[in-house]
């Protein structure tokens, strides 16, 4: 399947708002497995949700630093 793939990298630093986002496209029968080049770290927590249009969110925090990865479908 191909997906938009969106990664977002939340700003820790108080009064800093601003996010880094990268966008490709991708192509993956496995969205999780695609992910995990990403989940690297001591301490790795991750959510996901699927949701009604075939969208997949992952709000991952690895060792303190908040990410969202999202699969939008074309």
């Amino acid at each position: 399947m191909r997906y938009e793939f969106i990664r977002e990298i939340f700003n820790s630093c108080s009064g800093n708002q601003m996010r880094d986002v990268f966008v490709e496209d991708v192509e993956t029968d496995d969205a999780q497995a695609y992910l995990q080049r990403y989940l690297v770290g001591g301490s790795v927590e991750c959510d996901r949700s699927d949701l009604p249009d075939g969208s997949i969110i992952f709000d991952v925090v690895t060792d303190g630093l908040r990410q969202r990865f999202s699969f939008t479908p074309y």
